[in-house]
């Protein structure tokens, strides 16, 4: 994990609601992965797409996790 291209993202657990800043790792490229809502702890869904010029994140989708297909 590369520090400098960690970047903080609000959004919104699907289950709850609660909103929280979820730190998001751009050094890692496009990639899926899941994180536990920090007040229900329940699974979520993070997508994150990073751009292959810029190394910037394009977009993060968080779902719940029995919305995966």
């Amino acid at each position: 994990m590369n520090e400098e291209m960690l970047v903080s993202y609000p959004t919104h657990c699907p289950y709850c609601g609660a909103a929280f800043d979820l730190l998001v790792d751009a050094s890692q490229g496009s990639h899926v992965t899941w994180e536990d809502c920090p007040r229900c702890c329940a699974p979520m869904q993070v997508g994150v797409e990073v751009s292959v010029l810029a190394d910037e994140i394009e977009q993060v989708t968080v779902a719940r996790d029995d919305d995966i297909v």
